[in-house]
């Protein structure tokens, strides 16, 4: 059932800025000026993007003087991979039932 993938984290990950934020933060704990150094957004579209994957549970922050760091939560693309491998295993299942048109 598509229900135990949380929708809110897909539909986070389904804009390739953020995706690219995820991927810039699995290798290391970033600042907004890093993120836009590397992304090339600019710091406006940049926070507001970072604010939704924080409201999806993707990254958490950390503030350091006068800056903040966001560090990927990893316990969340691990749910949501289980909850693929989840419906991935039911598909696989090799006595399903068919329904009669």
């Amino acid at each position: 059932m598509l229900m135990s993938v949380d929708t809110d984290v897909i539909r986070a990950l389904g804009d390739p800025l953020r995706l690219r934020i995820v991927s810039l933060l699995a290798r290391e704990t970033l600042c907004t000026t890093h993120l836009m150094a590397e992304t090339g957004a600019r710091q406006t579209n940049l926070s507001n993007h970072l604010r939704v994957l924080r409201e999806a549970g993707l990254v958490e922050t950390e503030p350091c003087g006068r800056f903040t760091y966001y560090r990927l939560r990893p316990e969340a693309l691990e749910a949501l991979a289980g909850g693929f491998a989840d419906l991935a295993a039911a598909a696989r299942a090799g006595d399903r039932p068919r329904r009669a048109c």
